[in-house]
This record gives structure tokens, C-alpha cells and sequence, in this order.
């Protein structure tokens, strides 16, 4: 596997496991500024002791697609986002970007906690995301435009501690832009923020990421921003891949239609048998 730069995710179509549902793979956005790496993994495993998390995960994603992974507690979901991410390594199978063997990719995380230094402020939270990058001349203007992307200039002097949740969140997606990934790992970034509040981010979310063409794998509990914000929805059940849905409507989404009922519905009839 290659080797990766983390701060804190080549080939045609893998066929899933036996007993697994598939629908038509979706495509990504196509957008001219596309620079995301495809991601391919092959019969991963992983276990803790005796706890089998990941039983032979098959899957393909390509470049700048954004794929939303879901399933109940311990089905698997956050380890695969840190295998995926580099902060783990399995027991076997294997992880590949791009379309050359061994491919460099950047990769980063956004966590639910947003993880930023209280003695540091908003700007130089920012920074941190460079990692030895942070000492180019052009690291400060770096970290302006992610600013600029979240919509948070006029807070870069200010300290974490006066931050909204909300805000927060903001600095800690601007920290993980700033370096131009290739693939972005979110892992339950907004389940501690109010419904509103919510909304926004996911609405900021895929905002920035039609803009910056990465790679963005999203897990999360809510099946409804699942639907909202990915181009393919996974299920993961018992560490396999049991439904991998394409998401093929229209955004921005309209929330409550007919369509996004309907796939929610697929979904959590799986979720819930």
C-alpha cells in the first residue's frame, strides 16, 4: 500500500461478496477541477481480539465521487474511515489509490470533535493543517482562502473558546482543506450540532467539495443526510457490504421530496430488518 499524508483516504468494478445487494453504480459529479484519486479495496479485514469488525469489504470508488457510509453501531464503519484514512492498518486485504500501483495520496480527516489547540487561534488552527507545509512563505494565504471557503475571514484573530459549535466545525473543515486533498475522510462530523445548524454545514460541505473536486467518504447515522449530500449511499452490516444505493438526483436535494423518501425508505428497511 502506498504511503500517505494524513493530519490528525484502480480498477474496474469489484463484484460484492455472496448474499450482497448491489444497484447501478453511480458517477461522480462532473466538475472541470476534478483532481480526487479512485479508491480501491480488496477483501479487507480487520479485528480486535476476537471481534471480527471487517469481514472482506470489496469496493470501488471513483475519482470525486462522495460516498456516504451508514449502519448501526459497530457495523464497522468508523474503522473502515481510519483503515480507508491510514491511522489503522488490517489484518489483510488491501487499500489502493489512483491508477498506478503504490500512488501517493493526500488524505485527511475531519472527526466529530473538532479537535482545534485552545492556546492557538483561529488562523494558526488552520495552519496546522499544512503540516511541514506550514513553514512555506505562503502558508498565512493558505490558510486565508480555506478560511474564505467556510466562510470564516472575519474570525481568523479570534480564539477557539469564543466559537460557536457550528464555528468550530467550520475551522476544523478549513484545517483540513487547506492542504488541497485528494481524498476527504468525514467521520460523523455534525452529529453534535443542532438540526439547523446541521443543514448548513452539510449545505457548506458539499459546497466546497463541487468546488474542490476531492474524493469524500462520509460516515454517518443519519441516512437522511446520507441521501442529502452523497452521489452513493453504502451499507455496511455486520463488517460486509450488504446495499450500495446510487443516489441520482438532482442538487442542490430537495428535502422531503418523493424521491429522497423513497431511498430513505430502501435504506432503513435494510437498517431495520
Amino acid at each position: 500500500m502506498g504511503s500517505r499524508q494524513i493530519a490528525t483516504a484502480l480498477a474496474p468494478h469489484i463484484p460484492l461478496r455472496e448474499g450482497t445487494t448491489r444497484v447501478a453504480e453511480a458517477q461522480p459529479q462532473s466538475r472541470a477541477d476534478l483532481h480526487g484519486l479512485t479508491l480501491t479495496i480488496r477483501g479487507l479485514r480487520k479485528a480486535f481480539g476476537d471481534n471480527q469488525v471487517l469481514r472482506g469489504v470489496d469496493l470501488h470508488i471513483p475519482a470525486g465521487q462522495f460516498v456516504a457510509i451508514v449502519g448501526r453501531s459497530g457495523c464497522g464503519k468508523s474503522t473502515l474511515l481510519r483503515l480507508i484514512a491510514g491511522l489503522d492498518n488490517p489484518q489483510s486485504g488491501s487499500i489502493a489509490f489512483g491508477q498506478e500501483a503504490g500512488a501517493r495520496a493526500n488524505v485527511r480527516v475531519m472527526f466529530q470533535e473538532p479537535r482545534l489547540l485552545p492556546w492557538a487561534r483561529v488562523l494558526s488552527n488552520v495552519e496546522v493543517g499544512l503540516g511541514v507545509a506550514r513553514k512555506r512563505s505562503d502558508a498565512k494565504a493558505r490558510a486565508e482562502r480555506a478560511l474564505a471557503d467556510v466562510r470564516l475571514t472575519d474570525k481568523a484573530a479570534h480564539w477557539p473558546a469564543t466559537l460557536s459549535g457550528g464555528q468550530k466545525q467550520r475551522v476544523a473543515l478549513a484545517r483540513a482543506l487547506v492542504s488541497n486533498p485528494q481524498v476527504l475522510a468525514f467521520d460523523e462530523p455534525l452529529g453534535a450540532l443542532d438540526a439547523l445548524t446541521r443543514i448548513t454545514m452539510q449545505q457548506l460541505l458539499e459546497g466546497v467539495w463541487r468546488d474542490q473536486g476531492f474524493t469524500a467518504i462520509l460516515v454517518t447515522h443519519d441516512v437522511a443526510e446520507a441521501i442529502a449530500l452523497a452521489d452513493r449511499v453504502i451499507v455496511l452490516e455486520e463488517g460486509r457490504i450488504s446495499l450500495d444505493v446510487p443516489v441520482d438526483l438532482p442538487r442542490p436535494r430537495q428535502r422531503g421530496s418523493a424521491e429522497i423518501a423513497a431511498l430513505e425508505g430502501q435504506i432503513l428497511g435494510r437498517l431495520l430488518i
